[in-house]
């Protein structure tokens, strides 16, 4: 299985660019033709899909992704809105009914595919709260001895970033005690960072994925504040075979020339 990650696309209404400089709209064009090249078996992308959350954008956004050729999933991230989400995607069969969080799990893949909700409305960081960890408890019980891999926006680790860790996952140290539970947790997919990260984590690997569009500046400085930096767009293939596990490589998005053999 080619399972593909694009993640913080901050989409915008049409014609507009975000801080009226950067066109996140087609930066998100871009790499939905590079996915399509590239044709992975399903595509998820981990929040942070609009800049403000409003229903314009989200139609602007839906428009876009369903040019994706493979079945794909949205999460929500902390610049997303829920209800507005919910109401764009509404013919997506992975949702819970009567739940307000938006978490999910997509069980007809090769790996079980389990989405998070860490959207804290009006607030940078995110949270998992007690009752969307015990489903997730539940739900890896159900299939202890299948492979899953669990998409979250807001990381649960401590990046170097000062101001971005400020804005994490919060209360992380349940959220890692659970996973430490559940040895069959291949990875831990995230975004928010803006930046490809990896680290050992309670068990398993963490790795948030570079953005469609701008990343996060790597300022490693104690206080060192959060710039944005036009690095070249990417997105994350994990390639998943059974018996070998899950290897991820980072993709960018562009025209940098024809691959060449070495003679």
């Amino acid at each position: 299985m080619l399972l593909a990650q694009i993640s913080d696309c901050h989409v915008v209404e049409p014609g507009l660019k975000l801080f009226d400089r950067i066109d996140t709209n087609a930066y998100l064009n871009a790499a939905v033709a590079h996915l399509n090249r590239v044709r992975p078996d399903f595509v998820w992308v981990t929040g942070d899909l609009t800049e403000s959350g409003r229903p314009a954008q989200y139609a602007n956004l839906r428009a876009m992704l369903d040019r994706i050729e493979a079945p794909y999933a949205v999460l929500p991230g902390n610049h997303d809105a829920r209800d507005a989400l919910k109401a764009t995607f509404a013919d997506h069969p992975y949702w819970l009914p009567a739940t307000n969080s938006l978490h999910y799990a997509i069980e007809d893949q090769p790996l079980r595919l389990i989405a998070l909700d860490s959207l804290v409305p009006g607030e940078g960081g995110g949270r998992l709260d007690g009752g969307q960890l015990a489903w997730l408890d539940a739900t890896l019980d159900e299939a202890p001895d299948r492979p899953a891999v669990i998409a979250i926006h807001h990381p649960p680790f401590i990046s170097g970033l000062a101001e971005m860790d400020a804005i994490n996952l919060a209360g992380s140290e349940r959220f890692g005690a659970l996973v430490a539970r559940h040895p069959q947790i291949e990875r831990i997919l995230c975004g928010h960072l803006h930046r490809p990260m990896t680290m050992r984590w309670h068990g398993t690997v963490v790795t948030t994925a570079p953005a469609t569009a701008h990343q996060v500046a790597l300022q490693l400085g104690p206080k060192d504040g959060t710039s944005w930096i036009m690095e070249p767009p990417a997105c994350l293939l994990h390639r998943w075979r059974k018996n070998v596990g899950l290897v991820t490589h980072q993709s960018y998005i562009g025209d940098y020339g024809p691959a060449t053999r070495y003679e």
